[in-house]
């Protein structure tokens, strides 16, 4: 994989799930970082003129009135580290860490917050050597940025706590033992630098958006299994309908179903069998468009925010000022975040009632919970339970973190965003949604081969088809059930059915 050149302003979602997730080596821009050195000096003539400036010669918060005095300065930037490192809950997965660095690192390389260059590039030597913070879940008001996780994540800086190196959880300061590597030692702003800004909720925002992107476009192809297994009626997919509502989503999922199921057998046309279908059949491109449209609603926004400075007070060098204002706020990324978790739900709740359909004999010519042997077998009966939990827990996690908010630093920061807290709910909603529209692509496959409808399959369906069947064979008689979702779901998680 070719090696990332970092500027500040060009990184993509797929940079960063290249670099979390997969390992990309980084490298800065050598002319990103000659704004990192002139904001720099600007900050070091700052502190030479005894300017007050919030957070590089005055306390933080409530403290910002309370002036630091010249000595104090380094020790300023160092207690605010530990101090601020007070999260809890489960560490973050590395990847999403590792893509926490990757942003910071980023952003700082506008050159619009006085960091020295050299702790940049200690940053990108821990990426590119796979040394990941600890950062725990939980601590985020997302307002002052991300301050108690991105302070866990500076700790690896410092030489404190614990990092994950070579797969196994060690103290930070063993491991740079033992890549004879010293501690650092922040200077003016840098720890304020660092830890000010919203990439821990990007981060994982941005992860939850690129698998429900993924989880997406396979469920299209789950859906013409569907289709196919209840003899759905095509004409739902007529171009001409569709053009004369022409949301992006819904028209370009109605594209999207004529070209999945184009050679298809299976399916009938309207009148054929009957006028029409329920509307978790008929209203799919609509359902799947609003969602389709959310979730671009959300890459517009990501693509914004993982190329802008979050950080406050915020330096300009070329007009020798610096301004302490409010884009560490998450409010833009929160309400896209509670978008995301909607349509992610949405997904899931139209998914759960086509397996509704799928396992109700009174819904379908399918034999009842999709078992030959009913009475005796219960088949697919407890799946449909299943997959009804977790729609339902979806709803619950649905609502919306982003009307909150609650009073800090007291009540200096009094209007928080806690869009991290709604990036984290995508994540557990996606993780959700998978299982839900793999229990569909069970029932659907199980659909298929009672209704003897392999060999009129479309080439897209019957290749998903082909890849479920590798690892789940026919239900004909009951077994244990909970390995044949979690196979689905690895199947999904694993990409396998994109095109």
């Amino acid at each position: 994989m070719k090696e990332l050149i970092i500027d500040g302003k060009t990184l993509t979602i797929d940079d960063v799930v290249e670099v979390g997730r997969f390992g990309r080596q980084v490298r800065i821009d050598p002319e990103a970082m000659k704004k990192v050195e002139a904001s720099r000096q600007l900050v070091d003539a700052f502190v030479r003129d005894g300017k007050t400036i919030y957070g590089i010669t005055t306390g933080f918060g409530k403290f910002s009135e309370v002036s630091i005095s010249h000595e104090e300065l380094k020790d300023l930037q160092r207690n605010l580290i530990p101090s601020h490192a007070a999260g809890v809950g489960e560490p973050l997965p590395s990847h999403i860490a590792r893509a926490v660095m990757l942003l910071r690192v980023n952003a700082l390389l506008q050159g619009n917050s006085g960091i020295r260059p050299e702790v940049l590039e200690r940053l990108v030597l821990y990426l590119n050597k796979d040394i990941t913070p600890l950062i725990p879940e939980q601590g985020s008001l997302g307002a002052s940025g991300d301050l108690a996780p991105l302070a866990h994540m500076v700790l690896l800086l410092l030489g404190e706590g614990e990092c994950i190196y070579r797969g196994a959880i060690k103290p930070v300061m063993a491991v740079l033992e033992e890549l004879e590597l010293e501690p650092m030692e922040l200077q003016a702003k840098e720890g304020l630098a660092l830890i000010n800004g919203t990439q821990v909720m990007s981060a994982i925002g941005l992860f939850a958006y690129a698998d429900a992107r993924d989880l997406f476009e396979q469920s299209q192809v789950v859906y013409g299994m569907t289709m196919e297994a209840l003899k759905g009626v095509r004409d739902v997919f007529d171009e001409r309908l569709h053009a004369l509502r022409p949301h992006p989503g819904q028209v370009y999922v109605a594209e999207q179903m004529r070209e999945i199921l184009k050679d298809s057998h299976n399916i009938t046309t309207q009148g054929e069998l009957r006028v029409q279908d329920a509307y978790s059949l008929r209203c799919a491109p609509q359902v799947h468009g609003a969602t389709w449209d959310a979730l671009e609603h959300v890459r517009q926004k990501l693509e914004i925010e993982i190329n802008a400075v979050t950080d406050n007070p915020i330096i300009f060098p070329e007009d020798r000022d610096a301004i302490s204002g409010g884009n560490f706020h998450g409010q833009p990324m929160a309400l896209a975040f509670d978008y995301l978790c909607i349509a992610i739900s949405e997904m899931a709740n139209i998914s759960e009632r086509r397996t509704e359909r799928l396992v109700n004999p009174a819904l379908s010519s399918l034999p009842a919970f999709l078992t030959r042997h009913g009475g005796l077998h219960s088949g697919f009966m407890i799946a449909q339970y299943t997959a009804a939990s977790l729609v339902s827990e979806n709803k619950v996690l649905s609502h919306p973190s982003s009307v909150d908010s609650i009073p800090s630093s007291a009540n200096q920061e009094d209007h928080v965003s806690m869009g991290t807290t709604a990036a984290r709910k995508a994540l557990k909603i996606l993780h959700n949604t998978r299982h839900v529209i793999a229990i569909e692509y069970l029932c659907a496959a199980q659909g298929v081969d009672l209704q003897d409808g392999y060999n009129k399959m479309a080439g897209r369906t019957k290749a998903a088809y082909d890849i479920l069947r590798t690892r789940v064979p026919f239900f004909d008689e009951d077994r244990y059930l909970a390995p044949d979702i979690k196979a689905a779901a690895d199947i999904l998680a694993a990409g396998r059915l994109l095109a």
